[in-house]
């Protein structure tokens, strides 16, 4: 159950058309719904969280990443599934109606878009490379109901390009700055701009960058205040780390 169903059944009870003991029977509901022996759905976390549950693709059978986005779309208008390959989207998707599959950002997702979204997210990447993890952040944020403005390949090794870019990273109520190597662009955004700055490491680089533990630890130990980090390569938490920080005064 998402908002708009708990607000459906609300209005349901304010017409007549259902008596308040059935509503309270439909409230009642177990706010988890199981899919065989291998999944136990978090039904109620949009009403908790303004999200529904996301699938978790990487491990997973094609069976289980199909019977659970069948059943989560039973219970949401988004379903989305991260880390699917494309492999695995072309066997999905003729099961899968409405379904898209984003190559960039490796999300599988059927969404239909609330009527107004949200503007103020703004998703950075400092090279090419990072753009698979970065593209995960933007959409994520997307499919939460946000405009998502982009600037990718605005590394360090070229200030002069993050800076032409300067008016447009001012107008962001949050930032999501991803960067590989030696990970200095969100030090560096968050040096220029007053919203909050959340910071993805990637796990590109050359040897001694270590799969990306050392942009994990320069974003960590980052002397500009107001950044925060997410783990290696996560771009799905920081995009929903800033859906969330951007639904904050304004719904």
């Amino acid at each position: 159950m998402d908002a708009d169903k708990l607000r459906a059944l609300l209005e349901q009870v304010r017409s007549g058309a259902l008596d308040v003991e059935q509503a309270v029977q439909a409230m009642r509901s177990l706010p988890f719904d199981a899919v065989g022996d291998f999944a136990s759905l978090d039904t109620h976390r949009a009403l908790r969280r303004g999200f529904p549950e996301v699938i978790f693709g990487e491990g997973k059978s094609l069976e289980q990443i199909r019977e659970i986005f069948l059943r989560l779309s039973e219970h949401s208008r988004t379903v989305m599934a991260t880390r699917i390959n494309a492999e695995q989207a072309a066997a999905l998707l003729p099961d899968l109606p409405e379904a898209v599959y984003h190559p960039a950002a490796r999300i599988l997702y059927r969404h239909t878009p609330p009527a107004k979204l949200l503007t103020g997210i703004m998703v950075l990447c400092a090279g090419t490379t990072d753009i698979p993890v970065a593209e995960e952040a933007a959409l994520t944020a997307e499919l939460m109901g946000n405009r998502v403005e982009r600037a990718y390949d605005v590394g360090v090794a070229g200030l002069h390009r993050l800076l032409d870019r300067l008016p447009l990273l001012r107008k962001a109520r949050v930032l999501v700055v991803v960067a590989g190597m030696e990970g200095a662009l969100p030090s560096v955004v968050a040096g220029l701009v007053s919203a909050p700055v959340i910071a993805v490491p990637t796990s590109v680089g050359y040897g001694a960058s270590l799969n990306g533990l050392a942009a994990l630890l320069a974003m960590l130990n980052s002397c500009a205040n107001g950044v925060s980090v997410v783990n290696i390569d996560n771009g799905f938490g920081a995009g929903y780390s800033a859906g969330l920080i951007n639904r904050l005064g304004q719904d």
